[in-house]
């Protein structure tokens, strides 16, 4: 089941939306959010916090997006998932 939505993050005052889709996976789910044309992967960790993935068959280039972003997207997830 693959299901997708708009993310709103608000990330340095400023509000963001980004194309998001929710993707089963095993007992889990991954989430994966499209940003600056870059698709990122989070994964929910054991104490329900998300973490980014990095795509293997497509790697993001290092310093593309903001680690700060990236953090604020994984917290944004944990909220939703609350």
């Amino acid at each position: 089941m693959t299901e997708t939505f708009i993310l709103p993050v608000n990330y340095l005052g400023t509000e963001h939306e980004f194309k998001a889709r929710f993707e089963r996976y095993g007992y889990t789910h991954r989430i994966a959010v499209l940003i600056d044309e870059h698709t990122f992967v989070f994964e929910p960790d054991e104490g329900g916090d998300y973490r980014a993935m990095n795509n293997p068959e497509k790697p993001v280039p290092p310093n593309a997006v903001n680690v700060s972003l990236l953090k604020a997207v994984a917290e944004k997830l944990a909220k939703l998932s609350a």
